[in-house]
């Protein structure tokens, strides 16, 4: 196995974003899930990381940090099953191309194609679309490392505890593999509207989350507008010219107003493939850090107007901080601590300036206003743990933490941010 670091050179490893270092006091890039399991026996503390792309410490850990991008980048498709098994630290981006080659695709992609595979489902990462589920939806089977080493295989068969560790925050073992299920590929067209008025928006929301397979929607909630629609259509869906007031952009747009759509994909209903227009950015172009935090609210879909128009009313303190912010939709799932967990929603994702000071200050503000519509954060993103009630907003919390207890009794997978979401400190850490 590879040493990256002994420790006292924490400070080398930082997130994607740069906005944290890791913790570790050494990390390793095990060459396989045997020597994987040797390290987790092992160790008294230790967690994965893939392509660091949380905003937060969920990743982090005092012990061993295993980089699983040193492990066999296995894909394997079962085309009786309409399956493919895939290695947990793989990209999207990697595992589309070749998912692409044998004519087949999965049903959703994030905004980057960048990210882990594993890491992604861990979170509840998702893309969009009123009737596609997170990125978690097509998980058939996850492959785990217990903190014995010991290595699981868990299926939909399996019942509670396959739900539990989905979506599972890293506290139910370290994902190798993941099995997921595929469609026959698919051609899709995108294009963005511009200049929807906020009361067409307010008033229509449900029918404009609709109009295509995928929808996004960007704004700063400051103007009487939100400056961008985008919609990613299948190739079988009608055109749109114009939405509630909206009408087309001339031209390739980048989210942010003023940037360069050079590195996003294809607009203008140019028809391509998939993996080429679910996402925003183009697989080739590889961002090497963010600089940029993000927080992210998901809420029933019924509450989006509402939801809405309360972040509205913090626009002023909201808009200096931002770069912009996308609306999203998502379907319901059974992930128990998915943030889709059964309800059908929508997402407010924030993209925010490298102002970490300033953006945790008003983070509680909107919290506050979101409390009201059982706003769940992405776990990967900026949020304040002590202002949830976890089991409140997720009805299997509870069950979720006693499996976690009993799976993990020494909190070998556990941290600091595990433990205030979790309400208890691991037995270790007591």
């Amino acid at each position: 196995m590879e040493q990256i670091h002994p420790t006292g050179k924490v400070d080398l490893m930082q997130n994607w974003a740069g906005n944290l270092h890791y913790s570790s006091a050494e990390v390793r890039r095990p060459r396989s899930v045997d020597e994987l399991a040797g390290i987790v026996s092992a160790a008294g503390r230790v967690k994965a990381l893939g392509s660091r792309h949380s905003f937060n410490r969920v990743g982090d850990t005092d012990g061993v940090h295993v980089l699983l991008d040193g492990l066999p980048q296995e894909i394997e498709l079962d085309s009786e099953r309409q399956t493919v098994r895939v290695s947990g630290g793989i990209s999207y981006g990697v595992l589309c191309r070749r998912l692409e080659e044998s004519g087949v695709a999965i049903h959703n992609l994030a905004s980057l194609p960048h990210i882990s595979v594993a890491g992604a489902i861990q979170t509840g990462t998702h893309g969009s679309g009123v009737d596609n589920t997170s990125l978690a939806g097509a998980v058939e089977r996850i492959e785990l490392v217990r903190p014995s080493g010991e290595q699981v295989s868990l299926s939909r068969e399996d019942g509670d505890v396959f739900l539990a560790s989905v979506v599972g925050l890293g506290a139910m073992g370290i994902v190798t593999g993941l099995e997921l299920s595929v469609r026959p590929s698919y051609r899709m067209r995108q294009r963005v509207l511009e200049n929807l008025p906020w009361e067409s928006a307010l008033e229509n929301f449900t029918a404009i989350a609709s109009a295509a397979y995928s929808v996004s929607l960007f704004t700063d909630y400051a103007g009487d507008t939100v400056s961008q629609v985008w919609l990613k259509a299948l190739d079988s869906e009608p055109a749109l010219t114009d939405l509630f007031g909206a009408t087309p952009a001339v031209e390739a747009r980048h989210p942010l107003p003023g940037m360069s759509a050079e590195n996003c994909t294809p607009q203008l209903d140019e028809a391509g493939l998939w993996l080429d227009r679910l996402p925003h950015f183009r697989h080739e172009f590889t961002p090497s850090n963010g600089e940029e935090l993000q927080s992210e609210f998901i809420l029933p879909l019924e509450h989006a107007p509402a939801a809405l128009q309360a972040v509205r009313t913090l626009a002023d303190k909201v808009a200096p901080l931002l770069f912009v912010s996308e609306i999203r939709t998502g379907a319901a799932d059974e992930f128990w601590l998915s943030p889709f967990y059964r309800q059908q929603s929508v997402a407010l994702h924030f993209t925010w300036k490298p102002l970490q000071a300033q953006v945790e200050a008003v983070l509680p503000e909107i919290e506050d206003l979101l409390r009201p519509f059982g706003a769940r954060p992405h776990w990967g993103k900026l949020f304040t743990p002590a202002s949830h009630d976890w089991e409140s907003l997720y009805p299997r919390f509870a069950a979720f933490r006693s499996l976690a207890s009993a799976y993990d009794p020494d909190g070998k997978f556990r941290n600091g941010l595990l433990d205030s979401i979790l309400g208890v400190p691991a037995a270790s850490a007591r």
